[in-house]
């Protein structure tokens, strides 16, 4: 092993400063990681990733929305006054400021929360006391009083927060009224209201098929709320109010828009500095799943908004422990490392299929690289936006 690379993949965290609106978002990223690599003496090599979240992109766009900037939208789109809004995910953060501003849009909403658990995970109760219950999550609908009947006071076990009293009491604090039924076939809801807002994230599409084909009346999907500035406020042309966050009481970040444009930025301003090929992405919520708490942290719409051209595509890989338990039992050593990275340095552009490849991982290089990015990162203080990898796309030969 003399001479060999012992040390592989390695992500880092790079500290920036606090972005504000305005702020030249590709100059950050350009300058804090050149300055990272100055300060601990690491060389640049081909195909370092340089990532940046979605959270600072947005804040350096200035691309936020008010409650009342919502509720115009809302009043444009749903002039009726009474709408039912539909499996929208139980959070704080993600969705109880878009409430209020949608509350402030009609005189009703008839709120319908999927349950056991949402689209995300967060629990609103747990299947087995759906079993004991006789309770059918797939058919039956379920009134608030009943149940709180079945299943008493339900508060989320992380956060401690009951969801159902919380969002009832959120819209009728904006002056509007509210009933809540607890559902997961989207077309329940047309019994108590003909004109819907489905909040769904990832299977929004197939639930407005089913709402039109089931006669729904006026139908919007979460990503087409503000697609376009209202009375002046951000905007996403591709998702609307999908990927937002709380920013204040009152208002929304909004997920980022022209990404590419700033991938590239910050692609060219690395590769002048560096004289290597970097790739460049903007990550959001990894798509990884807790099997604790259940919750899949996938609450954007996308892993990845934007990202350069050498990101596309999945990994092709061979997996090492099956070459070293099949084709090349018999050798041990020198000779068994050597038949190995003959094999890799032979190996196809496309493995789809081969017996060797089985039980790699068959996803989006920027659902991956996005994954390890945001646990890299956190979503706490530990102030870095920027996410460095090395050696993301080496093998045993490298």
């Amino acid at each position: 092993m003399e001479n060999t690379r012992l040390i592989g993949t390695v992500s880092r965290g790079v500290r920036a400063p606090i972005i504000r609106s305005g702020d030249d978002i590709a100059a950050i990223v350009a300058e804090s990681v050149l300055e990272a690599a100055k300060s601990e003496n690491i060389p640049f090599h081909d195909r370092d990733v340089v990532a940046v979240t979605e959270a600072v992109v947005a804040r350096a766009q200035g691309n936020y929305a008010t409650t009342a900037q919502i509720a115009a939208d809302i009043r444009r789109k749903f002039p009726g006054g009474h709408i039912g809004v539909i499996l929208p995910i139980l959070s704080r953060n993600r969705f109880s400021v878009c409430l209020c501003g949608i509350a402030d849009g009609v005189k009703k909403i008839t709120l319908m929360l999927a349950y056991p658990s949402d689209e995300v995970g967060n629990h609103l109760v747990d299947l087995d006391a759906l079993d004991e219950a006789g309770v059918n999550p797939y058919t039956d609908v379920l009134t608030e009083a009943r149940f709180t009947e079945l299943f008493g006071e339900s508060k989320h076990p992380f956060t401690g927060v009951n969801y159902i009293d919380f969002y009832k009491k959120l819209i009728e604090s904006r002056g509007c009224e509210c009933e809540v039924i607890l559902a997961n076939d989207p077309c329940a809801i047309l019994d108590y209201a003909k004109d819907v807002l489905a909040c769904d994230i990832h299977s929004r599409e197939r639930t407005r098929r089913k709402l039109k084909a089931a006669g729904a009346g006026t139908v919007y999907g979460l990503d087409e709320i503000l697609t376009e500035s209202v009375d002046g406020s951000g905007y996403n042309e591709f998702y609307g109010l999908l990927g937002s966050n709380k920013a204040t009481d009152e208002s929304v970040k909004l997920f980022p828009r022209r990404c590419f444009a700033v991938v590239n930025d910050i692609k060219a301003r690395l590769e002048a500095a560096t004289g290597k090929n970097i790739e460049v992405m903007i990550y959001g919520d990894g798509a990884f799943k807790d099997p604790v708490g259940k919750i899949w942290e996938l609450a954007d719409p996308v892993v990845s908004p934007a990202f350069s051209e050498g990101l596309e595509g999945t990994p092709n890989e061979l997996k090492l422990k099956y070459l070293a338990d099949n084709d090349f039992a018999d050798l041990s050593g020198d000779a068994l490392r050597e038949a190995i990275s003959e094999r890799i340095r032979a190996k196809e552009g496309n493995l789809v299929g081969e017996m060797a490849s089985e039980g790699t991982t068959p996803r989006r290089l920027t659902d991956l690289i996005g994954s390890l990015c945001d646990l890299t990162s956190g979503s706490g203080d530990k102030g870095t936006p920027i996410v460095w990898i090395q050696g993301y796309f080496d093998n045993y030969t490298n």
